[in-house]
Order: C-alpha cells, then structure tokens, then sequence
C-alpha cells in the first residue's frame, strides 16, 4: 500500500507527458484519458487517507548528500490532497465541454495534469527541497495556463479597454497577464529559496527533511539556535513566508491574479480559487508550528506571526475593497480570492500570537477547505455566464436568472456561503477565524475582519444583483434578436459546479458534527513536535462565541441589506466615471499602477539611461579614440617591422647567401681535386705538428 501516495503525484504527471501521444489517436482519447488521470490521483488520495499509515515514505534520492526522496503521510497532507485532487478532478470534467472546440487543447489537458501532479507533489512532499520542485513546477504551470489565449485576442482581454491609472493602462492580455504572474511569483520564490537554504545550511546534521527539522528544535547546535546566535532566525521566517505572500497573492505581491483572470475560467477555477494559492497558506500551515516552536525558544514569535496575521488582514480588506467596485465578473471572484485568503493568513497569524495556537490554526484550515469549495463553484459557474451572454462585464448581463435558473441557484448557494450567511459552511470557518482573533486579544485584526465581512456581502450581492436580477442588458437582448438564446449550461458543466454549491450548504449544516473530530484528526500533524502547541486548545463553544457569531452575522446581513437595495430593488446603471472614492478603488488603490510606474517604467527608463550616458555617452566616444590609438599603434609598429626588423633579417639573409656562394666555389665535384687536397691538407697538418707541436 506505501505505492499509494506515490501513485497520488505521478498519476496525473504521467497523465501529462501521455497526452501528447493520446493526441495521435483521437481529440476524445486525449481528452478523456486527461481526466482519468486525474479521477485516478483523486480515487487514490481517498484510499491513501483511509488506508496508508501516517508516516514518511521514503527512497534514496541524492546519497551523496545523504538526502531521500519522500512523501509524508499525515493529517494535514491528507486533508489537503484529497481537496485539490477531487476539485480538480471535477473542473477536468467541466473542461470537456468548456474547452471543447478551443485551439490548443493538447498545450491545455499537458499543462493542466502536470499542474495537478505538480501540486499534489507539492502537498506530499516531506521535505523543503522536492517541495520546491512541485512549487516551481506549480508556476511554470500558472504562466502557461494563464497565457493559453497567447494570440491575444481582444474577447480573452483582462480589464477595461482604455482605462488608464497614473498614465497606465489598465487592460492586459493573456500573455501579458502570464508573464506578469510569473514575474511577482518569482519575485517570493526567491526569497523562500533564500530562506530554504539558510534552514539547510545550518542544520546538523544537514536536511531538508520536515520532521527531522522539528527533530532538532531545543538541541544544541540545532539550526534554529544557529541561526538565532548570527541574529537571522526571525529574517529567515519571514524569507520564508515571502514564498507564500507571492504564491498565494497577499500584499505587496497580489498584483497579478487580479489580471491572472485572462486564463480560461477552468483554469481561474483550478490555480486562483481551489489550488495554487492555496499553496502559500499550505506551506505557512506545513511549517508554522515548527517556526512557532524555533521562535518560542528564544522569545521571537511576535514578529514574525504578527506579520503574517497583518499581512493576512490587510490583504483581505483590501481586496475587499476592490471588489466592490469591480465591473468583469471574474475579477470580483479573483479579488474575493485574495480576500479569503487573506482571512486564512490572519488565522495562521493569529494562532502564533494567542495562547490557542490550536484555534487559529484550525480555523484557517478549515476556511482553505471551505473556501476551495464554494469558490471554485462560483468559478465555474460564472465561465458558464460568460460563455452564454458573450461578456465578462456583469452591466452587460442581467435578468439571467429566468434563462439559467440553475445557475443561478447554484451562485446564490456559493455565494452565501462567501458571505458567511448560516447555515452554510462559510458562516462557521469565517466565524471561527473571528473568534480567534477576538479571543486571542487581537482586537484590531477582529475589527478589521468584521469591516471585510460587511465587504464581501455588499460585493457578493452586488455581483449576483447585476448579473442576475432586473432585466437583461441591451447586449443579452441583441444576442436574443441574433438567435443566440441565452440558456443553462449542458451537465458536463452544471453538475460540477452545482454540485460544489451544494456540498457547501451540506458541509454548513453538518459543520457542528464533523469539525470537532476534524480538528482532533489536525491535531495528529503535530505528533513529532512537542506538546507545546496542543497547549489551550478550543474549550468548546461558549457564550462569547456566540456573541461574536450574532456580530459578524448582522454585518453580514447589512451588507446583503445593502447590495440587495441598490442592485436588486434598483436598475443598474453603470458609472459613466469613475471619481473621488469608486475612482480611488476602481483603479486598485494606485497600487498597480505605481509598480508599473517604478518597476516598469522606471526600469526601462534607467535602462535607456544607461544607453544615451554611459553607451553612447561614454563607450561610443571612448571607441573611435581607442580605435584611432590602435591604428597608429599598428601603423608605428608596422614601420619598426619594415625598416627595422624586416632589414636586419633581410641583411642576415644575404650576409649567409654571400657566404654559401664563397664555399660553393670550392664544391667542384672533381674527385682528383679532393684527393689532391685531402692530400695537401694532411701534409699542412704533418708539418704542424712536426715544426710547431714538436718544437714546444
């Protein structure tokens, strides 16, 4: 059985690579057999779940680093894989209709298994170092996806054509948007990198490997006190969630999924709502009860908890903020996402921070859970309408809910659930990231949370009022006139999404059934660190929760109050401009357009700076003088070659020829001759030694 998990990854990589080759038989083997893969890696991580021990399963992988190649059965692994795997499992069925007839499907089905494989491997992993690779391999996955309309044709366009932000344009293509995303990701990834390498480099003995990390918490020598002796431990952990804030879009970094929109919406579907971003928020859980611990150590907790809790709550409200004036549909689920997840980071932060490490822990993780499910449905869902009324802009839908009234359903049950409306599964995991915050005397960051629940309401129902209430926009009506009848989305489609809409109410209702037994089976992710963190855990419900509870609650009920007046009850008119506050929020509060304006901008304006100064200025000039020096250089040294050097070499030359031709004349070649002198020359040498040898 130890296969399994294995199986889990490499079923829908192996998926991925077959695909091209599944492509030469026919487009219905290649697209079915992408989703088999993909049900395969789903059915596997459910018998993994309930099978598979927990433990690491490991193979040698680097002997020479004495490093192994691993998966690490557990809890929170469990409980992730099975969410990513069953929700992609479900988007890969809406696919096949969605997609159907698209250019590129081959590029499609290849890059969306290998983005799945990609993630599971990521979720599995039980070491920093493979997990970097499905992380990596998760990006590469997210630009290739994002861009898949790489024509760029205006209809796959994000944004309003013509808009502009502090000169900026404000619409992008798909190649664009990917190229984008890849970038800011990147930009995080770099400094996890940083952060993983210092961990390993200080460790001992050496290890990428998760439990033997937590292993040497409290040891002498251990990478933790190393660290914290050169001063870098706090730096190191906020490094390391620099990897998170990228993936998972959390400021200063949420710039791209925004226009990450431009992507097919199974893909916004799949990588901004259910899966990649929720990566960060994995990672924060995977290694923020070890970071917990390392800082508890040497009493450093606060600053790197409190920055992600801020992070996470600034994230969230100011997302919030801009969905509330956004006009494409998509982009109100995309910034809702960032929303969200904001909500999750601020529970991880605020789990380091309170007393009840257990309560915010849980609470975000439960949200991830929720959260994956109702907005994937909402994903889902929305493509349909787009895909229906020819549009992503909601002022040219409307009155839809008569022509698509499952759809309509199946948005309003994800969408209640997004506000936090009871009974459904939103209402709870929201409110239990409240509650912690509250009860950890985190006053502020609750304050901040109850402002971006009232937020996600009003934007929620206002989203639902344009597009389906009132009467259809001129564009549904044109579409009428021209036979395209405005109708309900095929099953292929409707069941996925309708179906995640559902669960959302069913896990809502039953919520007070499974969660506790849910937390405890959380609690098991903590078995090879101390009991430190099992410290104060959740009591039970109490009076104080339920006063919490009936607090978010109305302010839910007046933001629905109020995007149900102003969008149900009334017309909706678009703005002609956008000014004072809406102006300042629709242009995502100038954030977008400041980085374009330093990092774009003013990047390529110092690099045309350096070509008019220091090219042109200085090596341009520089060049002919260096150039003329040469010449003259080789021009006088030419003249020392000819009259110097090629003279004497010429004068040695006839000096030997003269010479040679002297001998030669004594070179008669008549034998007589030489005899003759042979003779001569030893009777010269008798008489020498006679009279001169002889003598001495």
């Amino acid at each position: 059985m130890t296969i399994l998990p294995w199986l889990i990854w490499t079923l829908p990589i192996a998926g991925a690579i077959l695909t091209p080759l599944f492509a030469k038989f026919h487009g219905l083997v290649r697209d079915y057999a992408a989703v088999a893969f993909s049900l395969g890696a789903a059915v596997a991580a459910t018998i993994t779940a309930f099978t598979v021990a927990s433990s690491d399963y490991q193979i040698p992988w680097v002997p020479q680093l004495n490093l192994n190649a691993g998966v690490l059965v557990d809890p929170l692994s469990m409980f992730l894989v099975n969410i990513v795997a069953w929700i992609s499992f479900l988007i890969m069925v809406y696919s096949l209709q969605y997609m159907k007839k698209e250019f590129g499907l081959t590029r499609y089905w290849f890059f969306m298994n290998l983005f799945i494989g990609n993630m599971l491997l990521l979720v599995l992993a039980d070491n920093l170092l493979m997990m970097f690779f499905g992380w990596e391999g998760v990006g590469l996955c997210s630009y290739a996806l994002i861009g898949h309309f790489y024509h760029d044709e205006p209809e796959h366009w994000v944004g309003t054509p013509g808009d502009s932000a502090l000169g900026v344009p404000q619409a992008y293509p798909p190649s664009h948007a990917g190229m984008k995303a890849f970038i800011m990701t990147r930009i995080g990834d770099i400094a996890l990198l940083i952060a993983i390498f210092l961990i390993f480099a200080t460790s001992t003995p050496r290890t990428f490997n998760y439990v033997e990390l937590a292993s040497q918490l409290g040891k002498t020598g251990s990478w933790a006190s190393t660290l914290a002796r050169f001063g870098l431990l706090v730096p190191t952990a906020l490094l390391f969630f620099g990897g998170p804030v990228g993936k998972s879009a959390q400021f200063p970094l949420q710039e791209w999924l925004p226009d990450a929109m431009a992507g097919p919406t199974s893909v916004s579907a799949l990588i901004h709502a259910a899966t990649m971003v929720k990566a960060g928020v994995f990672l924060v859980g995977r290694m923020g009860p070890i970071f917990f611990l390392a800082l508890l150590e040497f009493n450093q907790v606060t600053p790197f908890f409190g920055t992600v809790a801020w992070v996470g709550a600034f994230t969230a409200f100011l997302a919030a903020t801009q969905a509330s004036v956004a006009r494409e549909i998509k982009k109100v689920l995309a910034y809702s996402t960032v929303s969200q997840i904001g909500y999750m980071m601020m529970a991880l932060g605020v789990a380091g921070l309170s007393a009840n490490f257990l309560a915010g822990y849980s609470a975000g993780l439960l949200q991830l859970m929720s959260h994956a499910i109702f907005k994937a449905s909402l994903f889902l869902a929305a493509g349909w309408v787009i895909h229906a009324t020819e549009s992503r802009f909601m002022d040219q839908m409307g009155g839809l809910a008569k022509a698509m009234r499952l759809t309509s359903v199946s948005m309003l049950l994800a969408g209640l659930s997004l506000m936090g409306i009871p009974p459904f599964s939103g209402f709870w995991t929201k409110d239990a990231i409240l509650s912690a915050a509250f009860q950890g005397s985190e006053y502020l960051l609750y304050a901040i949370g109850l402002a971006t629940v009232l937020l996600t309401a009003f934007y929620t129902t206002r989203m639902l009022g344009i597009t389906f209430a009132g009467k259809p926009s001129a564009n549904v009506e044109d579409l009428e006139k021209q036979g395209k009848h405005v109708h309900e989305a095929g099953l292929l489609m409707l069941v996925p999404y309708l179906a995640l809409a559902i669960a959302s109410l069913g896990l809502g209702l039953l919520y007070p059934l499974y969660s506790g037994p849910l937390t405890n089976y959380l609690m098991g992710t903590f078995q090879y660190l101390t009991p430190t963190l099992l410290l104060g855990a959740n009591p039970g419900f109490s009076i104080t929760d339920a006063v919490l509870f009936a607090a978010s609650t109305g302010l839910a009920a007046v933001g629905f109050a109020i995007g149900y007046l102003r969008y149900f009850r009334r017309p909706y008119q678009a703005p002609s401009q956008m000014k004072g506050l809406v102006g300042f929020l629709w242009h995502r509060w100038y954030i977008d357009a400041i980085y374009y304006r330093i990092f774009v901008e003013g990047l390529t304006k110092m690099s045309r700076g350096l070509y008019r100064y220091v090219e042109q200025g200085i090596w341009d000039k520089l060049s002919p003088t260096i150039a003329r020096d040469v010449i003259d250089y080789t021009t006088a040294s030419g003249s020392l070659d000819s009259s110097v050097v090629d003279r004497g070499v010429n004068d040695v030359a006839r000096a030997g020829s003269r010479f040679s031709n002297l001998l030669r004349r004594f070179q008669s070649g008549v034998t007589e001759q030489y005899v003759i002198t042979f003779a001569i020359g030893i009777i010269l040498l008798l008489i020498y030694m006679i009279f001169v040898i002889g003598a001495r």
